[in-house]
């Protein structure tokens, strides 16, 4: 039987790499294949060639897998800088955007992320810059629409004169 190949090896490598490294799953199922090939007798330094990972990586692994079974292999939470706004808050923010800002004091006709900048720093205390509350807008389902320019009542006697195609 012919032997299988992949078309341009060295790209999909390095695709299908990120491709793992982008999904949980397949990361933990990555870590999996890296502790199965050393426990099968494979050494790190060939295993983490084999897979692309450097070695300290897979002994790392393998340490962890020891100490703490499969539950090692797994990502842990990843901390990250806390939320300025409760999920209360946002709750109020979401109502208050289905409202006019007029209602709450702000001088805007509509919501637009200068004014529900505005909107937070009053209620809330809280800072957040423009492009954060546009964010803001899909996270709770909003989309920022800009109203048409509304023009002054034209004078018909005038309106007729310029027209082409007037009867006169």
């Amino acid at each position: 039987m012919k032997a299988l190949t992949i078309s341009d090896a060295e790209t999909m490598v390095l695709a299908l790499q990120d491709e793992i490294r982008r999904s949980q799953e397949a990361r933990y199922d990555h870590r999996l294949h890296a502790v199965l090939l050393v426990a099968q007798g494979v050494s790190c330094p060939e295993a983490a060639a084999l897979l692309g990972d450097a070695t300290r990586t897979l002994q790392y692994w393998v340490r962890r897998f020891e100490e703490e079974g499969f539950a090692g292999l797994a990502d842990a939470d990843r901390p990250g800088r806390p939320k300025k706004l409760s999920e209360e808050q946002l709750s109020i923010i979401g109502k208050a955007l289905r409202g006019s800002p007029r209602d709450f004091g702000i001088r805007a006709n509509n919501w637009d992320g200068k004014t529900l900048s505005a909107f937070i720093k009053q209620r809330f205390g809280v800072t957040l810059g423009v492009r954060q509350c546009q964010r803001l807008f899909r996270q709770l389902g909003f989309r920022l629409r800009k109203p048409r320019p509304v023009m002054a009542k034209a004078d018909p006697v005038q309106q007729l004169e310029h027209k082409k195609n007037s009867e006169q």
